[in-house]
């Protein structure tokens, strides 16, 4: 079996900025995996391919289908371009997709993003459909980024991504691999952002111009969530039924509503550090580039937080589920029932052959 690989990574993830793509090089030298990313952009949603995403979750199955569908050509279509623009001949492509629905509780999730029409108009082999197995046996078919920290991350104690939403993956005191979300982050600074016409609040300076609501802030930390033990994950649907309405009820003016949204998230992310005992963390995702909320964190934990350079702030994911399609193919375990809560550990995803 080869031991060398060269794949492409896609994320969309629950912030909705763009499609993540990320051509990477696997290599298992017998001992670990090495990884460099060969080449990586980011392909930004119109604001038509936005608006649709947002609404998804409301939608009926045909029309989520039909946007399987869209998506599944668009994603081939940046594809094509993108490894026709860096002269990439990958050998197979890992697509995470974007996740429409993710309920857990009631057995759903549904990553958009047809991967036998990305097969069959790339002309590349597509793995994609990494949760739904394990949502199948009961699991949370999330978090799946968790074994790729520990594949590729080991000099960590734990890695947090700060996307769309918050998660964290470590090791508990048993020595097995967890991790959960910890709260969203982006999907709801980049909602105040929204109100001040801003895409997202840069390096937090709306936020900093804010103050604290303190009867608001007490109100976000007390949503039941955050008092749930994992395994446990959050989907958009959450945070439109539980943390938009207090949000949209604050009567704050959008400074102060920042201001404590991401204090919210400041404190909920370093609770999961600090729960967990961990002294060194690496922080990736577009939040690790909002000084003011990194400020904030570091005041409520004393774990050393490492902030690495800018494309694997922005990669990270997309070079995890490269890594996901990797042992896929090589049928070796990629979603681990100790992070899911799944009753065993799977091979996931679905390949699509050309």
């Amino acid at each position: 079996m080869a031991d060398k690989y060269k794949i492409t990574g896609l994320m969309s993830g629950s912030s909705m900025d763009g499609t993540d793509l990320a051509c990477c090089e696997m290599v298992w030298n017998g001992n670990q995996w090495d990884y460099r990313i060969m080449e990586a952009e980011t392909v930004p949603y119109t604001p038509e391919q936005k608006l649709k995403l947002e609404v998804a979750c409301n939608s009926n199955r045909n029309e989520i289908d039909e946007l399987d569908r869209e998506l599944g050509a668009y994603y081939a279509s940046i594809l094509n371009d993108f490894h026709k623009k860096y002269g990439l001949v990958p050998d197979f492509i890992s697509s995470h997709g974007h996740t429409i629905l993710h309920e857990p509780h009631r057995g759903v999730t549904y990553q958009a993003g047809n991967g036998s029409i990305m097969a069959e108009r790339t002309g590349i082999v597509v793995v994609n459909d990494f949760r739904s197995e394990d949502v199948a046996q009961g699991g949370q078919g999330a978090p799946l980024v968790p074994l790729g920290d520990r594949l590729l991350f080991a000099q960590y104690e734990g890695c947090i991504n700060l996307g769309g939403f918050a998660n964290i993956s470590c090791e508990n005191q048993e020595g097995q691999l967890t991790a959960y979300d910890l709260s969203p982050a982006n999907m709801a600074l980049n909602q105040v952002a929204g109100l001040k016409g801003l895409e997202f609040d840069r390096d937090g300076e709306l936020a900093r111009q804010g103050t604290l609501h303190a009867d608001l802030f007490e109100k976000m930390n007390q949503l039941d969530y955050y008092h749930l033990l994992p395994p446990k994950s959050l989907g958009r649907e959450w945070f439109i039924s539980k943390l938009l309405p207090l949000m949209d009820h604050s009567g704050l003016s959008h400074e102060d509503l920042m201001a404590t949204v991401l204090e919210h998230i400041a404190f909920q992310v370093a609770q999961g550090i600090n729960d967990a005992g961990i002294k060194s963390v690496l922080i990736t995702g577009g939040g690790a580039l909002n000084q003011t909320l990194i400020n904030r964190l570091s005041y409520y934990t004393t774990a050393s937080i490492e902030i690495p350079g800018e494309q694997l702030i922005h990669y990270k994911e997309a070079l995890i589920f490269a890594l996901l399609g990797v042992l896929k193919i090589r049928g070796e375990i990629n979603c681990l029932s100790s992070v899911t809560g799944g009753k065993r550990d799977l091979s996931a995803g679905t390949i699509h052959n050309i």
